[in-house]
């Protein structure tokens, strides 16, 4: 039987510099019901990171085992490390009722829609490609190459939001996170994530007037 009360996984990335993971520490922050998934890696952790709140810290051995298990919604080897996405953690609290937000790559999301087909993707844009670069310049830890590089880089990503459901422009951290507010609720409503309850209700309906 289906979980009348399953939560709704959403999928929120887009490039670099556009305030992703702002806005998702500010909706966590307003929404005690919303859980962030975690990702899982094998690289060694950094100073100051915990194994389950940072990443899932595994060894290549037990990555490679999950991989061969099916456990992750996604997965890549970057620079010699592995990340992914576990399944298994995503699916027992969607189970539970929560709605999970993955915070994720783009290249990530598109692996993440072709196996979870109720999910609901929203891209991060930009109020224009100059902010977004001027963003990029503040945090003062790119180089001029490095800069023109995820700018480019950039460019190209934003050629992806057709693949999306959603786009949200984050002029401010504040409007963007009322904006996937609303997404969010709108998806719960929409008829064909519903039609069992809806049906379910109708059947009860027809009961109580059958029997009363």
């Amino acid at each position: 039987m289906k979980n009348h009360n399953r939560g709704v996984l959403i999928v929120i990335s887009g490039p670099s510099g556009a305030g992703k993971g702002t806005i998702c520490k500010a909706l966590l922050e307003k929404n005690p019901n919303l859980f962030i998934s975690v990702s899982a890696t094998t690289r060694k952790p950094r100073l100051g990171e915990e194994d389950g709140v940072n990443y899932y810290f595994l060894t290549k051995e037990e990555f490679l085992d999950r991989i061969a298990s099916d456990d992750f919604l996604e997965f890549a080897e970057v620079y010699g490390n592995y990340y992914g996405t576990p399944k298994s953690t995503v699916e027992e609290m969607l189970e539970k009722g929560w709605d999970v937000i993955l915070e994720i790559d783009i290249q990530g999301a598109l692996r993440v829609k072709e196996n979870a087909k109720d999910g609901v993707f929203i891209f991060i844009l930009p109020p224009s490609m100059e902010e977004l670069k001027q963003r990029i310049i503040k945090r003062g830890s790119e180089t001029q190459e490095s800069l023109m590089t995820r700018f480019k880089a950039a460019y190209q990503e934003i050629n992806y939001v057709s693949k999306y459901n959603y786009a949200v422009v984050n002029d401010t951290v504040g409007e963007a996170v009322r904006k996937i507010e609303s997404i969010i609720q709108a998806e719960k409503c929409r008829v064909d994530r519903i039609k069992e309850k809806i049906l379910d209700s109708k059947e009860g309906l027809i009961h109580e007037q059958l029997y009363d």
